[in-house]
This record gives C-alpha cells, sequence and structure tokens, in this order.
C-alpha cells in the first residue's frame, strides 16, 4: 500500500500516484501493455537504474511528503495492509487478515503476523505498530499532511503482543485504509530511549505546549536525525545515498516474506536511483547504457528522439494515464490574488488546450477540479475556462486593474499605494515541460499588461518555500493515493498552518463543512454529491488553474520481464531478468 496521504510532486510535470482504473485508462493502458510481459519462472539477480530528476527531499518515513521520496521508501517499508496491484482490493500483509470493526465503526482491531521482522533481525510486534501511530499522533513531529488522514484516532491499545485495537472518535469511510496503511517503523530504532513509551495516543492530543519533556526530546530527535537512513520490515534495504549523483537500495536475502505464499516476491538484486536534473542528458545517458528506466519521457522526447529502429530493440515504452493533476497553485494571501475575479482572468488567460497541444503533444486531458478524471466523483459538468482574453480584461477592470500611468503594465490602489501587477512563478530547476508552461503563460500575461518573471531553485529548496507559503505562484502537481479521494489534507482551512499541504492559503467555511461531512459519509452516492459540490465551489473561485492529466510515456530496457501496466502506473518491485540477459553481477546484501 503506498504511503497515506498525497505527494507533492515535481511538476516537469513528473507525478507518481495510484486509483481505481476507469474505462478510458483501461484501454489506454491495455493499448501499450508490453508483449511477453511474463516469459518462464522469475529468476533473481540484475539491477535495475532508474531516473531521478532530483534527490528526495528527505527519507524520513514520516516527515518526507515528495514523490520521489514515497516511491523510494515504498520498497524499504511496509504496512498491516496492502492493495492488489490490479484490482486495488485491500489485503494482508502485516496484518493477519483484515481487521475486526464494530458494528458502530469506531473500534478496528488488527492481529499481526508472528513472523515478521526488520531489517536488522529484530521481530516486527504490536509495540512497533502502537509506536508507529504514536509518532504520527505526536503533533510536533513535522508531519501534518498526513495526520489528517488519522484524525479521528484517539487511542491505540496493545491487547497483547501481537493485536492492536485502534479506537476513534467518529466514523471514517476511509478508516480501515488508513490504519491499515500506516507505515510501521521499528520502535527501538526510531526511538532507541523509549522516550514514547509512558506517552498514550490520547496523551498526544493535547496542547503541543503542554507535551513532556520526554515527548518533545523524541520529536526534535525524530525530526533531525532520520532524514538519510531508513530502515524499516520491506524486501529493499537503504544503501548510500550520494546527494546529487545516485541513491541506492539492495535486495534483503533474509527478507520474512521471502517465499511465503501470499507476499509479493521481488527479484532485482539492486535499485539504484540516478540523479540526473536534466531530461535531455538522461535520455543521453539511457540510450549509452547508463539508464534502464525513465519513468516520464517529455512529449519531444516521446515524439522525436525515441523512434528509430534501433532505439526500439532495446526499449519499450508505455504510454498510459496515473491518477494525478497538474495545476497553477495562486498564493491566496498575495495581495494581487486575494481577489476570485483576478484568479478567474489569470485562468481565462491560460490557454489550456493550446498548452496542451503545443507543449504535452496531446498527451493528456484538460481538468476543471482536484478530482481524478476518470473518477465517478469527477464533475464533467464544471465550466472549462477556455482562452478569452476579453472575458479576462473585463474581470480584471472590475476588480480595480488599469494602467494607469502608461507604462503598459496594470496597475491598482492597494492598502494606500499603487501596486503594479508584477508577480514571480518560482519553479523547481530540471522541470522543464513544467518550465515550458510557465514560458506560454508569461508571454501571454506580457501581452496583456502583467509581468511574470520566472525563478528556478532547487527542488529541495522549492518545497521547503512552499510549504512555508514563500512563493506568488507555482506550477505544481498532486498525485493521489489509491482509493476513494479524500480531499481533506489539501484543501481544508486547518492544513493552510504548520507546513500542511494547503500551500495556497486557501479558506473557505463552506468547503471545510464539506469535506468534514464527506468523511463521515459512509454512503457512496451521497459522497459524490458532497463531491459535486466541493467541485462547483471550486471551480467558481479559481484558488488553482488547474491544467492537465497528462499520459506518462515511460521507457524501460528490454530485457526485464514482469512489465506490466497497473491502475497506478508501473511496479518494478515486480520485475525480473532471466539469466542469460543479466547485466551486472549478482550482489545482494547480508545484514
Amino acid at each position: 500500500m503506498k504511503r497515506a496521504g498525497r505527494c507533492l510532486v515535481l511538476s516537469g510535470l513528473l507525478l507518481v500516484a495510484a486509483c481505481e482504473k476507469g474505462e478510458r485508462v483501461a484501454a489506454d493502458n491495455a493499448a501499450s501493455q508490453p508483449a511477453a510481459a511474463q516469459a518462464g519462472p522469475p529468476t533473481t539477480g540484475d539491477w535495475l537504474i532508474n531516473h531521478s530528476l532530483s534527490d528526495p527531499e528527505q527519507l524520513n518515513p514520516l516527515t518526507s511528503n515528495d514523490g520521489t521520496a514515497s516511491e523510494i521508501l515504498g520498497y524499504i517499508f511496509e504496512s498491516l495492509l496492502t492493495r492488489d496491484p490490479r484490482t486495488l482490493e485491500l489485503r494482508p500483509l502485516i496484518a493477519e487478515s483484515r481487521p475486526a470493526i464494530s458494528q458502530d465503526k469506531l473500534i478496528y482491531t488488527f492481529k499481526i503476523r508472528r513472523d515478521v521482522h526488520f531489517q536488522d533481525g529484530r521481530p516486527l510486534t504490536g509495540e512497533d505498530v502502537l509506536f508507529s501511530v504514536k509518532a504520527i499522533k505526536c503533533p510536533l513531529v513535522n508531519a501534518p499532511f498526513l495526520r489528517v488522514y488519522y484524525n479521528s484516532v484517539v487511542d491505540a491499545q496493545l491487547l497483547d503482543k501481537y493485536t492492536i485495537r485502534f479506537v476513534t472518535k467518529e466514523p471514517y469511510f476511509l478508516n480501515e485504509s488508513q490504519l491499515g496503511g500506516i507505515t510501521i517503523l521499528p520502535r527501538h530504532y526510531y526511538d532507541p530511549e523509549n522516550l514514547l513509551k509512558d506517552a498514550a495516543v490520547r496523551d498526544l492530543l493535547r496542547d503541543p505546549s503542554q507535551l513532556p519533556e520526554n515527548v518533545k526530546n523524541f520529536a526534535a530527535n525524530f525530526n533531525e536525525n532520520y532524514s538519510r537512513n531508513p530502515m524499516g520490515s520491506g524486501p529493499y534495504k537503504f544503501l548510500g545515498w550520494r546527494t546529487g549523483q545516485d541513491l541506492d537500495l539492495v535486495r534483503d536475502v533474509n527478507y520474512w516474506g521471502k517465499g511465503k505464499v501470499g507476499i509479493d516476491q521481488v527479484y532485482l538484486d539492486r535499485v539504484k536511483y540516478r540523479i540526473i536534473n536534466n531530461q535531455d542528458a538522461a535520455l543521453v545517458t539511457l540510450k549509452s547504457g547508463g539508464l534502464d528506466l525513465i519513468d516520464r519521457l517529455t512529449p519531444v522526447q516521446h515524439m522525436r528522439g525515441t523512434g528509430s529502429e534501433r532505439f526500439n530493440r532495446q526499449f519499450q515504452k508505455l504510454l498510459y494515464f496515473t491518477p494525478f493533476y497538474s495545476y497553477i497553485g495562486w498564493n491566496n494571501n498575495h495581495p494581487i490574488f486575494k481577489d476570485k475575479r483576478v484568479r478567474q482572468a489569470l485562468s481565462y488567460l491560460t490557454n489550456r488546450r493550446q498548452i496542451l497541444k503545443t507543449v504535452l503533444f496531446g498527451l493528456g486531458e484538460l481538468v476543471d477540479g482536484p478530482i481524478y478524471f476518470f473518477r465517478p466523483e469527477y464533475d464533467k459538468s464544471l465550466h472549462s475556462y477556455p482562452y478569452d482574453p476579453k472575458k479576462a480584461m473585463d474581470l480584471l477592470a472590475q476588480a480595480g486593474w488599469k494602467d494607469t500611468d502608461g507604462d503598459g503594465i496594470l496597475d491598482k490602489v492597494i492598502d494606500g499605494k499603487t501596486i503594479p501587477f508584477r508577480f514571480e512563478f518560482k519553479s523547481p530547476s530540471g522541470a522543464s515541460t513544467g518550465k515550458s508552461v510557465v514560458l506560454v503563460l508569461q508571454d501571454e500575461l506580457k501581452r496583456h499588461g502583467i509581468t511574470a518573471t520566472i525563478r528556478e531553485i532547487d527542488w529541495t529548496i522549492f518545497l521547503d518555500d512552499v510549504k512555508n507559503h514563500k512563493f506568488d505562484a507555482v506550477v505544481m502537481a498532486w498525485g493521489m493515493p489509491a482509493s476513494e479521494p479524500d480531499e481533506y489534507q489539501v484543501w481544508h482551512s486547518s492544513q493552510a498552518a504548520n507546513r500542511g499541504s494547503n500551500h495556497i492559503s486557501y479558506k473557505n467555511g463552506r468547503v471545510d463543512k464539506i469535506l468534514e461531512d464527506y468523511r463521515r459519509e459512509f454512503d457512496a452516492k451521497k459522497r459524490v454529491e458532497l463531491y459535486r459540490e466541493f467541485q462547483k465551489i471550486l471551480n467558481q473561485e479559481q484558488p488553482y488553474t488547474f491544467l492537465f492529466a497528462s499520459k506518462f510515456v515511460s521507457v524501460v530496457h528490454r530485457r526485464f520481464r514482469g512489465v506490466e501496466i497497473y491502475p497506478a502506473g508501473l511496479k518494478p518491485q515486480d520485475w525480473w531478468v532471466p539469466p542469460s540477459a543479466q547485466r551486472y553481477a549478482s550482489k545482494v546484501m547480508a545484514p
């Protein structure tokens, strides 16, 4: 199961996500399924060298929230439940079975397998599960984007060494999925002094300033000292990370699930992420043998750089949708963007259809809301903002923006000062497609009296600025988990504080109420109705200019078998290489 919550992803429009497969997705994905995905029995050996456009933000399993980190941590950590990659149905992993759920849907009891151990050989028990939920619930741990999925949890108790009971204060229709998806951390590793031992989950719900010193000390240590050294119970161990160069994972030959029925097996001895922050350089490296996988070609690379007969003999290209959307985020606290008429006008000035055609070469769908385009909750009746400069200028005039001094730039008196319509896009370096979107829009805005500059910065610095609301506008994307949508993390007003995921500081009382009611609603049809209203409000207020759900175009070396497109995209953990085709010596790490 993917880690709970949404992940910010690098908008070169490089996105990772998972969701239920719709009819159109199924058709698109089936059309590009590789031939002979399975050929003979899987065998161990060989490496997969994967491309990463940037270093992960960090590798703390609870406090990281970018797409690269989420993908890497998925090799290292496990949860009580997982999902079938094809059907997305919940199934047990660390738990013996799905939980016993009380009739009022407030109590969830999990029994834990007795044969699981961490990568250092220490057994995994209920103590580790209890510690993991305490760490999430601790308000001093830097995980606000994750904690929102456990708001209803008010207590957790060990009934015995291998049985844990979660108590919630109110029903939440995703509780089984979210509780089953808790990343299980080894207590002895992440809290070696056992500082949380005497803190019950209910004790962690108090004002952070009132928490005891041992809890404060735990949080400080956890936040500061586990960003580059993850350790879990999963099939791959963390081996090393050279910033700006590469990151290595190695198959754990003593993995607890090795050879066990019902547990997914892994075969590749090593998974390496090679960090190349230029997409053209990455493609050159792939062609010269230095990479095996690029999970997202740029549209130009797909159309013009990967069509030769020689390339197709060596590599297979896979085209597929995954659940995500890209967007322009307007900082709603910025003096220019507080007025919804301004945000509406900017959407009318964004020629999305032309950008989709010329920048993405048509590889995608326009979207008008934050729900995956192919899910039933997505409202296809939403107003789709067309390119309409006249409408935009009318709205800006209504909002008081005019060129009063004849310098060609719109201006307005705000708080007693004449402010020119000038702002900055921040962009992560290397995100070529995202930058192209900004450049197209920059030129359009200039013709209509608006000056937009672009500043490119390193991904980790960029992400820190976004979390701290230190931007005017950004082009980014959200990847979504493999379950029904829950938009609380991104859109509830409470998440605009404490580095939460409401980075643009959007606040609307009715939206808050809808998001809260939705979580307590177990009737799927009623949830759809609630989210239709939610989307209509966002559509009117345009806190984002919603852009595209675009297609991935992945390229994989043909020696790999087991390559299959799932609703969540590719799953390299399933891949293997026949002995005769293996390129790298088989070396794995024993403890």
